[in-house]
Parts: structure tokens; C-alpha cells; sequence
């Protein structure tokens, strides 16, 4: 009956599975419950297997949230924009630190008095704008996935010609199916693709191949609101003589607003009104075209990172604007070299410990999922050591020995609290519960002696030994 009769020291110790002996799988929990604690003459005399796996779940979690230790973590860069997304199994953070170059940590501090609301879009009356929908219109990028990140359903390809004067009402004949060719780069095609516009691959934006004038493509359900400006932009690449590229918005009412032509290669950046043209075109729409004229050669282009943003709200929130481009205030350090230790004397009374280091801060933009950064720590290797549910994978669903009984007695107090014939018995389950759950906390808090005496040495007090 030993657990490691058909296990092997070889096998273990060349293997991926280092450790496990200290965990119990969710299944053998549920299975052994079924065995013991289910029957005729036990404490459960009859259960559904869908209940107990249910009730074990869901034991899991709250185990997991403030009894099970928490091993996860992911180590990351801190990119210029000073925010990450918070990791796929996210629940709640246990410690957040950047690492020096002899990777030491050192602890962040949560932002307690700073956040990332929500801005919605104004008038110069301040006024709320709003979309054709009548829903009010966030603040921040107004297309989606300008920078055609895999073959987006979010734009139309191929919707040929715009001069027609009838604006996007063309006939189905005219619009041609889309494609996808591959190639090392921009320009360089695995055989030749039909005329129009095409999704590259590789996250290379997409290409315009043999275009005609007035061909492009479009973007629906753009949110841009009459006599506002909007600061536009796009990137062009592979320009071939004679290729002419404008970028029209269309507001709520059918107006547009057009950039100059684009002739040349590189990041093309533009601020445009929406209403100062002619009537007739489909509403709030985004699109692209070429209007150069042919010539011997057939014309091409590739478009990446279109970008349509109202001026003055292109941020998604003033106070995420202000936090992360001002020096934090665990910067503003005294000089200590002087000799005077106290060279703000007085002034210290009423110091926020949070911000008495030099470390940095964070904060957690749930509402996001997003983790966001002082700009102290930009370019830094920060850690984020978190919690889960334990029931991201089934590889997860395991449980820690010493918190083995805490899964019998609350699998055992929720079946029988949510039954009928056991309500005698749920104040008597509810002490043995917690009383299982206190043991388990004492246990995996891995507290010893020689630590905490350590520990003791090291204040100011002697500690007889």
C-alpha cells in the first residue's frame, strides 16, 4: 500500500515532477471522500459525484485564496507604456518587487491614492459625445487592431472603388474576396496574389498589390463625432511610383475629413476635422485608398499602425497620464553625504511610509487587467508573485498534505449544509471546518525555531540563546 512501491528513484529524479509528493491530486480527494466519507451506516449517506466534485472545487479556491501557499509568479520587463497584463490565472497579487543586477529584490509599494478611471469624450462645452448608438465614447484608440495583429475581421479588404459616388454603396461584384499570401517580408509574395488589399503574415500589416485608383478598405463602427478633431496616423512602407494614400474619417452624420496624400514611406501623423467634406458616405467609418494613378508598373504599399484618436482625449484617463509621466515621489530623496542627517528636519511629521523608498510604485487596474508602473521603474525586471483559484489547469487541482483534512471537512460541511437531512450536524461541521482550516494554516506557515531566533538576534533586544 506504500504511495512509492511503483515509483522509481530513477525515473523521479530524471523526471518533471520534482516535489510532488507533498501534494494530493483533486481526484484522488474526491475519490477517497466517495470511499470514506459516503455510504450507508457514514456520516453522508447518499451524494451525487457531481456534488462532491462541485463542493471540491470550490473548497479548492477558497483554500487556495488564504490557506494554500501561493508558488506563482512571472517575471517581466516594464515596457515604455509602464503598464503589463496581468497574467491568464490572475486573482490577486501577494508581492510585487523589481530585481538590481545582482537579483536581489526589492519591494514595490502599492499607489493607494492614484487609479485609472474611466474618461469619456467632450465637446469644447464639455458636453458628453456620443456615438451613433447614443453611447457615450470612450477616450483613447478608436479603431481596432490598428496594427492588423493576424487577419482582423474588424476591417474590410478589397472594398474597391470609392469614386464612384455612391460612397460604400457598391455592388457585391465589386468587392473580392480576401486573401492571405506568405512572404519573408512586405513585397516579397509566394506567388501573385489577386488585385486589391491582402492580410500579410507575420504581423506585417497589410499590402496593397496591382491597386487601381480609388481602391482601399474600411473600418465600421469607428465612434467619430461631427466638427471634432482627430488626431490620425499611419505607416507606410514599400511605396511603389505614382502610389498616393489618403486616410478618411466619416462621422455620425456621413461627412468626412481626409489627410493630405502620402507619398512616401514612414510614419505619417495628421490632424483632421470630420465634417469639412462633402455628404453622402456611410457613418462613423475609417478608411484607407489609393488614389495615384497607375503607370507602367503596377502599384503597391504596405499599411500598418493606423491610429485614429480624438485631440485632447487621447489618453484613456487624465490621472493615468499624470501618474505615469511626472518623477514618483519615492524619488525625491535628501542627500545624506552632507553630514546632516536630517536636512529636512521638521518637515518629515506625517511622512506616508509607502513613499519614504526609492523602490517605485504600482498599481492594480482591474477594471483593465492591467498591472501599471511608476516611471521610475520603466526598462526595470519587476516580479510579480500572485495567487489563483487553483483550478487553471488540471495540473493545478492538487492540494497541499498538510491541508488535506481542511478538503475533507469542508467538502463534508457544504454537502451536508445544502441538504435536508443533515442540518443537525452543519454547527458541529462548521467548528471541525475551521478548526481543520486553522491546523492547515499553522502548518504550511512553515514557522521554525532556528528562524525566528534568527530573526529575534537580529533586533535590538538580546536574545539569550
Amino acid at each position: 500500500m506504500g504511495l512509492l512501491d511503483n515509483t522509481n528513484q530513477a525515473s523521479y529524479y530524471s523526471g518533471n515532477d520534482l516535489g510532488n509528493y507533498q501534494f494530493t491530486s483533486l481526484h484522488d480527494i474526491i475519490n477517497q471522500f466517495m470511499v470514506v466519507y459516503v455510504g450507508e451506516d457514514k456520516l453522508i449517506t447518499r451524494a451525487k459525484i457531481t456534488d462532491v466534485q462541485f463542493h471540491a472545487m470550490r473548497s479548492l479556491q477558497e483554500l487556495s485564496f488564504d490557506t494554500l501557499k501561493s508558488c506563482k509568479s512571472i517575471e517581466l520587463t516594464v515596457p515604455a507604456t509602464l503598464n503589463y497584463p496581468l497574467p491568464i490565472d490572475y486573482v490577486n497579487y501577494t508581492k510585487v518587487s523589481s530585481v538590481d543586477s545582482a537579483g536581489i529584490k526589492h519591494i514595490l509599494y502599492p499607489a493607494s491614492k492614484t487609479s485609472n478611471p474611466k474618461k469619456f469624450q467632450e465637446d469644447s462645452n464639455g458636453d458628453f459625445l456620443y456615438d451613433i448608438d447614443n453611447n457615450l465614447i470612450e477616450s483613447g484608440e478608436l479603431v481596432v487592431n490598428g496594427s492588423f495583429n493576424g487577419t482582423s475581421n474588424n476591417w474590410i479588404l478589397n472594398q474597391a472603388y470609392f469614386g464612384d459616388g455612391n460612397g460604400f454603396g457598391l455592388p457585391g461584384s465589386a468587392t473580392q474576396p480576401v486573401s492571405i499570401y506568405t512572404g519573408s517580408a512586405p513585397n516579397q509574395v509566394v506567388g501573385a496574389p489577386e488585385q486589391g488589399w491582402h492580410f500579410t503574415t507575420g504581423q506585417l500589416g497589410i499590402e496593397g498589390y496591382d491597386l487601381v485608383k480609388d481602391q482601399g478598405f474600411v473600418q465600421h463602427n469607428v465612434p467619430i463625432v461631427q466638427n471634432q478633431s482627430y488626431k490620425v496616423s499611419v505607416t507606410t512602407s514599400g511605396i511603389t511610383s505614382g502610389c498616393s494614400i489618403k486616410l478618411y474619417i466619416v462621422d455620425d452624420a456621413g461627412y468626412y475629413g481626409n489627410t493630405s496624400a502620402i507619398t512616401t514611406n514612414g510614419t505619417h501623423e495628421q490632424t483632421i476635422v470630420a465634417a469639412e467634406n462633402g455628404y453622402g458616405m456611410e457613418p462613423q467609418t475609417v478608411m484607407i485608398k489609393q488614389e495615384g494613378t497607375p503607370g507602367s508598373s503596377s502599384l503597391m504599399v504596405n499599411i500598418d499602425n493606423i491610429s485614429v484618436k480624438k485631440v485632447d482625449f487621447e489618453e484613456t484617463s487624465t490621472t493615468w497620464s499624470s501618474y505615469k509621466s511626472t518623477t514618483p515621489a519615492e524619488n525625491r530623496t535628501d542627500d545624506y553625504q552632507d553630514e546632516t542627517y536630517w536636512p529636512a528636519g521638521g518637515k518629515r511629521y506625517g511622512l506616508d511610509p509607502q513613499h519614504a523608498q526609492v523602490n517605485g510604485s504600482f498599481y492594480m487596474d482591474c477594471a483593465a487587467g492591467k498591472i501599471h508602473f511608476s516611471s521610475n521603474i520603466s526598462g526595470k525586471t519587476v516580479i510579480l508573485d500572485y495567487i489563483s483559484d487553483s483550478l487553471g489547469t488540471d495540473k493545478e487541482m492538487q492540494v497541499h498534505k498538510f491541508a488535506e483534512e481542511a478538503m475533507y471537512k469542508s467538502i463534508t460541511h457544504a454537502i451536508l449544509s445544502t441538504s435536508n437531512y443533515g442540518q443537525k450536524l452543519v454547527p458541529r461541521l462548521t467548528r471541525e471546518k475551521f478548526a481543520a482550516i486553522r491546523k492547515a494554516k499553522l502548518r504550511l506557515s512553515n514557522l521554525k525555531l532556528e528562524e525566528l531566533t534568527q530573526i529575534l538576534r537580529g533586533k535590538s533586544k538580546q536574545i539569550k540563546h
